[in-house]
């Protein structure tokens, strides 16, 4: 292997790594959140409120776009991910209703 080639596998490496952590905290922080919307499905449900908020939603997606844009993130991937959360948000809030 050439020094040039020694050094790519050792950067692909640390990105590897640093992927792998940032998967990890993903899914930690995606845990983190769904046991908060969790606790509001509940909420709802003992009060009889509907499941979802379109007006919430519309505000969380809005301010997730503009952090996408901060971030250099393309914000229509941005929207995609969250109404995904949010659909499975409803779905769980559904359930607690039923």
């Amino acid at each position: 292997m050439t020094n040039d080639a020694t050094r790519a596998a050792a950067l692909l490496a640390e990105h590897r790594e640093s992927i792998d952590r940032l998967d990890a905290i993903l899914v930690f922080t995606l845990a983190e959140r769904f046991k908060h919307t969790q606790a509001v499905g509940k909420l709802k449900a003992e009060h009889d409120l509907p499941p979802s908020d379109p007006a919430r939603e519309a505000a969380q997606i809005e301010r997730l776009e503009d952090l996408a844009k901060s971030a250099d993130l393309d914000p229509e991937f941005a929207r995609e991910f969250l109404n995904f959360i949010i659909a499975e948000v409803i779905r769980h809030h559904q359930k607690h209703q039923s």
